[in-house]
């Protein structure tokens, strides 16, 4: 059995959400201990059991510890099967962190998985919904996998209650990501719900300030459905992809909602990187599991990729080199 520290590195959900999802992958039992010990709210939250729920019934697995503040689990994984499913993660906790966690497996299983699940889709540390759809997704279809991502209800803190349904088809082989497209245009969406919709006009002009001079831009205004009010916005470029996003919060100038998140696409742009900050991390797993060799730069390595590197290594036979000049750039050596 593997045995996983929760605490390394960066120390959180991640962690332990990777951790199931490299054990379903692998089929290799997994028990981790002192999950999210350095947090506030030690041990497992809803969120975290969901995640974990969802993988176990994916790969037919068996648990032992599977409790609201658990700080020991072990997860023995069975057959990759797929199937239909429904979770519910109870409060406003993030949907798109429990997908991280399901879809790697997912696309090793026996038949298509459906997931439709219930909570967060556009909440703080982590990946909102827009971003999921139009960055994450494209980039794994480049490599191959085929996802179907449909949303059907924003979910805000505190309330949640956003859902979504995401179908994963089987994917024997992952492709090499390859990196030659030029930008050709920036997309955004500037979702909002339960406020004035003034607001999501001015977040929207302040971003469009920012970018127009850098390239044709077209953001849209979503004026969502859900329980409690929340805004926030995506960006991305197109052809080349990269992304970035700002949620709004209470105190916060809308302006600067609009503006946060156009810089932080400048940054990425003007860096001429292949994969932005958020995208590394997510897509390491992926490109561990392929057959072909990758190389990318990228303008940082975050706590939550080295942690990424450090955890992959201890399930599969992956090497990793990284060299430092302007930006990073990253190979992954599959054994």
């Amino acid at each position: 059995m593997i045995e996983i520290d929760g605490s390394y590195g960066e120390g959180g959900g991640q962690i332990l959400r990777m951790s199931i999802a490299l054990a379903a992958l692998t089929k290799k039992p997994v028990k981790v201990f002192n999950i999210r010990a350095n947090r506030p709210n030690p041990g497992l939250r809803r969120q975290h059991m969901t995640a974990i729920e969802a993988v176990a019934k994916i790969c037919n697995a068996k648990t032992k510890g599977l409790h609201v503040g658990s700080s020991v689990i072990e997860f023995h994984p069975g057959e990759l099967t797929g199937g239909i499913y429904k979770f519910d993660v109870g409060t406003a906790g993030s949907i798109t962190l429990v997908l991280q966690a399901c879809l790697l497996p997912s696309i090793f299983a026996e038949k298509e998985t459906n997931l439709r699940i219930k909570g967060g889709t556009d909440v703080k540390w982590a990946p909102p919904w827009d971003y999921f759809k139009n960055v994450f997704i494209p980039l794994l279809k480049k490599m191959g996998i085929e996802i179907e991502a449909n949303l059907i209800r924003r979910g805000y803190y505190p309330v949640g209650n956003g859902e979504v349904e995401v179908k994963i088809k089987p994917c024997k082989k992952i492709k090499k990501l390859e990196f030659k497209e030029e930008i050709n245009k920036i997309e955004g969406v500037v979702n909002i719900a339960n406020l004035p919709i003034d607001i999501a006009r001015r977040i929207k002009k302040s971003a469009e300030n920012k970018l127009t001079a850098l390239k044709e831009t077209e953001i849209r205004i979503e004026n969502a459905k859900a329980d409690c009010p929340g805004v926030g916005i995506v960006l991305w470029t197109k052809e080349k992809i990269l992304g970035a996003d700002s949620l709004g919060e209470k105190g916060k100038p809308a302006e600067k909602v609009g503006e946060e998140c156009a810089q932080k696409l400048i940054e990425e742009i003007e860096a001429d990187v292949d994969l932005d900050e958020k995208a590394v991390d997510q897509l390491l797993p992926y490109f561990a599991v392929s057959s072909e060799e990758s190389v990318f730069k990228c303008r940082q390595i975050s706590k939550h990729a080295e942690t990424e590197i450090w955890l992959i290594k201890k399930f599969i036979n992956t090497e990793f080199e990284i060299k430092e000049d302007k930006v990073y750039e990253v190979k992954v050596i599959p054994q």
